[in-house]
């Protein structure tokens, strides 16, 4: 890409007050693109716009919406190998899983458009004699959508298309470091059918920003994914003026491996969900909990299968693992190991930066040994590490599961039907798989957390619908 990449506000493609570039993490020589960054007053022309097109688009017909969504999503699906190499291009991802990744967002897109068609809604008889009570879905109104990095396709579909499904309008602030799958995204939309100002987008730093998203007054919800302190931030901003609010805050995530467990499956869930993506999703299997019976065999087999990973170019055919995503998150992946080699955990394998032939933010997956009183086996971390602790039996192995403060995703591999549904049961999650990776789920069910990893009604599926509409109960009398 060589033209500027622009911000979108009511219908027109706008210069920002400054510009910035998007590195490729693979091949530091070679930035992905330039784009415009928007400042506080083209937020809150953003915002304006938005609240311009909102009553229109809230009155469309369920159809126009659906037609919008599907033309969007039809795009998506046709041009994934196209987008899926921007995206391993801009955020590090490999190729296969970016081109999954953006037929995903296509999927969810041509979903969302069914859903636009079933608006759900009730009609019933009052207690009252000749009154009749009818419930139904509103939109909430204007919608500000704050996307993280690690998966600038998928995280933002999820988002932006029930909120348009539902008859919202939006503003949407892609992450810093992915503004051209932001700007991708916007351009598809932008053809689909959409009334000026009905979508937005503004590039720009969260200090200003996201900010005035979160603070303005004509905002009625934010959606929002990223770290827990700055969830934390706009939950407090937002409670203050009474914006309905959605947040999901990354995660702790256990995968509990006991004894019976077939072990050579339990190591391709551990490491499917630990180190793909180089670790860099909240549903990464962070936690290890393995029943001690087998502990020294499952640590043996898995440092023999990370051994046999590729990490590179994120282009490149055979690459198993891409660059972390940027110097910055490279540099805090390196401290954590440090940090959990003072505190006493053994490393096990891995934890050096690479060199490859292209400079890049390259990092070999590591593997420690760790109690659960370490740092490094509480705290997000959102690389490619993971802590493995050993645990006595059932029992101990899920008080060690639920020794967290954030419950997004627990799993557990096992033979035991007994054991697995007690698990399913008894886990302090928001979603729990059995016998498969932590990460990885689907897109028509609901997804999110408990804990310190959520905050307000789920995403994706049908249950998108409790946070993009309000009820309103109407008596009528005959």
């Amino acid at each position: 890409m060589r033209e500027l990449l622009k911000n979108y506000i009511n219908g027109h493609w706008e210069n920002g007050v400054t510009t910035g570039t998007s590195e490729n993490p693979s091949d530091l020589s070679a930035p992905v693109a330039e784009y415009a960054r928007a400042d506080a007053r083209q937020a809150e022309a953003a915002i304006l716009a938005a609240v311009d097109a909102a009553p229109g688009w809230a009155m469309a017909t369920p159809q126009r919406r659906a037609d919008a969504l599907d033309a969007a999503g039809t795009e998506l699906l046709a041009r994934r190998d196209e987008l899926g190499a921007l995206l391993a291009r801009e955020e590090g991802k490999t190729l296969v899983e970016a081109v999954a990744e953006a037929a995903r967002a296509g999927q969810i897109f041509k979903f969302f458009a069914g859903e636009a068609l079933r608006m759900p809604g009730e009609r019933m008889a009052s207690l009252r004699p000749d009154v009749e009570v009818e419930v139904t879905r509103e939109p909430i109104g204007v919608v500000a959508v704050i996307a993280p990095w690690n998966f600038p396709f998928a995280i933002p579909a999820w988002k932006i298309a029930p909120a348009l499904a539902y008859g919202n309008a939006v503003v949407f602030k892609p992450a810093e470091l992915v503004p051209a799958c932001g700007w991708a995204l916007a351009d598809i939309l932008s053809r689909a059918g959409l009334p000026a100002g009905v979508f937005n987008l503004v590039n720009g730093s969260g200090r200003q920003v996201g900010r005035t998203l979160v603070e303005s007054r004509l905002v009625d919800g934010i959606t929002f994914t990223g770290s827990e302190a700055t969830g934390a931030q706009v939950l407090q901003q937002a409670a203050a003026r009474g914006a309905k609010v959605q947040l999901e805050m990354g995660g702790k995530n256990p995968l509990v491996v006991l004894a019976d467990a077939d072990l050579d499956r339990a190591v391709d869930c551990a490491l499917q969900g630990a180190f793909f993506s180089t670790g860099q999703r909240c549903t990464a299997s962070s936690r290890l909990v393995v029943e001690a019976k087998v502990h020294d065999d499952f640590v043996a087999r898995l440092r023999k299968r990370m051994g046999q990973l590729q990490v590179g170019h994120a282009e490149a055919r055979g690459t198993d693992i891409g660059p972390v995503v940027s110097a910055a998150q490279l540099d805090q992946d390196l401290a954590w190991l440090e940090t959990a080699r003072a505190e006493g955990a053994e490393l096990v394998c891995g934890g050096e930066r690479l060199e490859r032939p292209t400079r890049g933010h390259y990092m070999n997956p590591a593997l420690l040994l760790a109690t659960p009183a370490q740092r490094v086996a509480r705290e997000e971390i959102f690389g490619p590490v993971a802590a493995v602790l050993r645990a006595d039996g059932y029992e101990h192995a899920l008080a060690l599961a639920n020794d967290t403060p954030y419950g997004l995703c627990a799993g557990i591999c096992t033979t035991s039907l007994k054991r697995a549904s007690h698990f399913r049961r008894h886990a302090q999650a928001g979603m729990v798989m059995v016998n498969l990776p932590t990460a990885g789920v689907d897109y028509h069910v609901p997804f999110g957390g408990r804990k310190a990893s959520g905050y307000g009604p789920r995403e994706q599926g049908r249950a998108a619908v409790e946070f993009y509409t309000t009820l309103k109960t109407a008596y009528t009398c005959a």
